[in-house]
């Protein structure tokens, strides 16, 4: 897990949910949520647009992992991707005590305590390359 990201994302909890969402003045989406922690972690993401979750294929997402400096790691990731149901695809972000994700359903950036309750389809670590 790494820290600065857990600690960014935390910072988020409580922000609204919104499609496509990408400040968190007006709201984070799953990958929004991921942006943003990651540029306050010191990162420089490189964010989809105009993407569905909705897909039964993750792998539309991997060139943008690779130019974000996200690194394959299945063990003990920073940032997963899970299927919530067939075609359902979201990002969650690990912390020391669960993860955090922007939940459609309660309409917030949330803490999920404990194990994650989904398939994992991919897995990554951030770099330790950050922004100048």
């Amino acid at each position: 897990m790494n820290a600065a990201l857990a600690a960014a994302a935390h910072g988020l909890i409580g922000v609204r949910f919104r499609l496509h969402g990408r400040d968190p003045a007006t709201g984070l989406d799953c990958v929004g949520l991921v942006a943003e922690a990651m540029r306050r972690a010191g990162f420089a993401p490189v964010v989809p647009i105009g993407y569905s979750l909705r897909s039964a294929e993750p792998d539309r997402l991997l060139p943008f992992a690779r130019l974000s400096g996200l690194i394959a790691e299945p063990r003990s990731p920073d940032i997963l991707l899970v299927r919530v149901n067939a075609v359902q695809q979201h990002l969650l972000i690990a912390t020391a005590t669960g993860f955090i994700h922007a939940h459609a359903g309660i309409g917030r950036v949330v803490l999920m305590p404990g194990a994650c309750p989904w398939p994992i389809a991919r897995g990554w670590r951030v770099s330790h390359h950050k922004e100048d």
